[in-house]
C-alpha cells in the first residue's frame, strides 16, 4: 500500500512526457512545411477586405453618427446630382372608369454623399437593407398625381442601399404605383392612349437638388412579357421638364411616357356585330304581311329594346364624359334604324287602315244605291252581266232607263250586280290617278323600304369606318 501513490506519480509522469513529445513533434512538422514554401514557390496570402469583417460596427465604418444627415450633401453648395433609372416590372391595369392605370416598377437613385466614403483596399461596396435609410439622406423623389402607392414588404421591405468607397451611392426600391392618365375617348374603342408617370423632388427645387435620367432614353427599361389583355403596347419613352410652383418655386420633374392602343376585336364581337345584327333583325319585318300586326309589332319592339340594352351596358363601362365617343354615334344610329323600321310599320298600318275604311263606305254606299234604283233590263240580262259580260257591255248599261224590277227577281242578286257595276267604275277612276298610287297602295312602301333601308346604313357604314379606321 505505501508503494501505490508512488507508482501513480510515475505513471502521471511517463504521460506527461510523452504528450510533450507529440507537440513538439507536430511544431516540427508546420515548421518544415514553411520552409518548404520559403526556399520553393511564394505562399498566396489571401488579404482580408476590412469591409467585410466583423469586426468594426457599420455604423462606425461610414462615421453616421459623425455627420448630420438631415441636410443634403454639400449644403449650401451646389445643386446635388441625383441619376435616376427605371425598369417596368409590370403595367397591371388600364381603367376607364376611373381613368388611371398600376405599374410596378423598379425605382434606382445614384448620388455621391461623401460624408458615406470609408477606407477600402479592394474598392469593394457594402450593401445594406431598408435599416441604415433611416440613417442617410436619401432623395425625397415622389410620384406626381399618384392616388395610390407603396413599396412591397414580402418578406421584408423591398428596399437596397449600396455604398461605394468613393461615397458613390446606389438607392433601388420596389414600388407599385396607381396614377392618374388622362384619356380622350372621342374616338372610342378606335383609340389610342398616351399616359404618363412623373417623378419629382418633393421638398429640394432646382437649386438644392438636379433630378436627370441617369442613361437618358436606355434608363427605361421594360419586360418584353408584359402585355395587356384589352391594349397593345406599342411604345415606352422618357422626357424632362422644368416644373413651376408659385408658392415654391421650379422643380426638375422626370416623365415616363407609354402610348396603348385598344384592341377592337372584343368591341366588334360584343357591340359592333349585335347592333348590326339587330339592325338587320328589324328589316325582316317589310317582308311580314302588313295585316300581321302582332308579328311585325312585336319583332319591332324586341329589337329596339336590344338596341337600348346595348347603348346601356357600353356606357356602364365608360366615364361619364360630355362628349360623343365614335362607338355612341354608331350605335345611335343604329338604333335610330331600328326606330325608323317601326315607324314604317306605323305608316303601313296606318294607310291600310283609312283605305279599308273608304272601302267600306263605298260599298255601304252602293248597297244603300241599289235599294232605291234598277235596271230597265231582263232577268236573263242580269245574270250574264254579273256572271259572263265584260267591262266594256256593262259601261254600255248607261242608256237604260230606271224602272221596277219585276217581283221575281231575287234581292241578293240586285244587290249583287249593283255592287259590282259600282266597284269597275271605282277602279277605272284609279287607274286614271297614277300618281297617288304609292301612297295608297301600301305594298309599295313595304317594297322600297327594303331597298332605302340597307342601301342608306350600308352608306352609313363605308363613311363610319373609313373614317374611324
Amino acid at each position: 500500500m505505501p508503494y501505490l501513490p508512488k507508482l501513480l506519480f510515475l505513471l502521471f509522469c511517463l504521460i506527461l512526457v510523452g504528450e510533450c513529445g507529440k507537440h513538439k513533434s507536430r511544431k516540427r512538422r508546420w515548421s518544415g512545411t514553411l520552409e518548404g514554401h520559403k526556399h520553393g514557390a511564394p505562399l498566396a496570402k489571401k488579404v482580408v477586405d476590412g469591409t467585410k469583417t466583423r469586426k468594426v460596427k457599420t455604423d462606425h465604418l461610414l462615421r453616421v453618427d459623425d455627420h448630420d444627415f438631415t441636410m443634403r450633401p454639400a449644403f449650401a453648395g451646389p445643386a446635388v446630382p441625383v441619376g435616376v433609372d427605371v425598369q417596368v416590372e409590370s403595367l397591371d391595369s388600364i381603367s376607364e372608369v376611373d381613368m388611371d392605370f398600376t405599374m410596378t416598377l423598379y425605382l434606382r437613385h445614384y448620388w455621391k454623399d461623401e460624408r458615406l466614403s470609408f477606407p477600402s483596399t479592394t474598392n469593394k461596396s457594402m450593401t445594406f437593407d431598408g435599416r441604415l435609410v433611416k440613417k442617410i439622406w436619401v432623395p425625397d423623389v415622389f410620384f406626381v398625381h399618384s392616388k395610390r402607392s407603396f413599396i412591397h414588404d414580402t418578406t421584408t421591405d423591398n428596399i437596397m442601399l449600396r455604398v461605394y468607397p468613393d461615397g458613390h451611392v446606389l438607392y433601388s426600391l420596389r414600388v407599385t404605383v396607381t396614377a392618374a392618365c388622362n384619356m380622350d375617348f372621342s374616338r372610342f374603342p378606335l383609340d389610342s392612349q398616351t399616359c404618363t408617370l412623373e417623378l419629382e423632388s418633393y421638398a429640394y427645387t432646382d437649386e438644392d437638388l438636379m433630378l436627370y435620367w441617369k442613361s437618358g432614353d436606355e434608363s427605361l427599361s421594360t419586360d418584353d412579357r408584359i402585355s395587356l389583355s384589352q391594349f397593345l403596347i406599342q411604345k415606352f419613352h422618357t422626357t424632362s421638364k422644368l416644373a413651376f410652383y408659385s408658392s415654391t418655386g421650379w422643380y426638375n420633374r422626370l416623365y415616363i411616357n407609354f402610348t396603348l392602343r385598344r384592341h377592337i376585336f372584343f368591341f366588334l364581337l360584343q357591340t359592333y356585330f349585335p347592333a348590326t345584327l339587330m339592325v338587320m333583325l328589324s328589316w325582316v319585318s317589310f317582308w311580314i304581311d302588313r295585316r300581321a300586326v302582332p308579328a311585325r309589332v312585336s319583332l319591332g319592339i324586341t329589337t329596339v329594346l336590344t338596341m337600348s340594352t346595348i347603348i346601356t351596358g357600353v356606357n356602364a363601362s365608360m366615364p361619364r364624359v360630355s362628349y360623343i365617343k365614335a362607338v355612341d354615334i354608331y350605335l345611335w344610329v343604329s338604333f335610330v334604324f331600328v326606330f325608323l323600321s317601326v315607324l314604317e310599320y306605323a305608316a303601313v298600318n296606318y294607310l291600310t287602315t283609312v283605305k279599308d275604311g273608304k272601302e267600306r263606305k263605298l260599298r255601304e254606299k252602293a248597297k244603300e244605291q241599289s235599294l232605291s234604283c234598277t235596271c230597265g233590263m231582263s232577268h236573263t240580262r242580269t245574270m250574264m252581266l254579273d256572271g259572263t259580260y265584260s267591262e266594256a257591255d256593262a259601261n254600255s248599261l248607261a242608256g237604260y232607263t230606271r224602272a221596277p224590277m219585276a217581283t221575281e227577281e231575287p234581292p241578293e242578286k240586285q244587290e249583287r250586280m249593283v255592287v259590282h257595276l259600282a266597284l269597275d267604275n271605282e277602279s277605272t277612276k284609279k287607274k286614271g290617278i297614277h300618281g297617288f298610287r304609292i301612297i295608297q297602295n301600301t305594298h309599295a312602301i313595304d317594297t322600297y323600304s327594303r331597298m332605302i333601308f340597307p342601301g342608306a346604313y350600308i352608306f352609313f357604314n363605308l363613311i363610319y369606318w373609313s373614317v374611324y379606321c
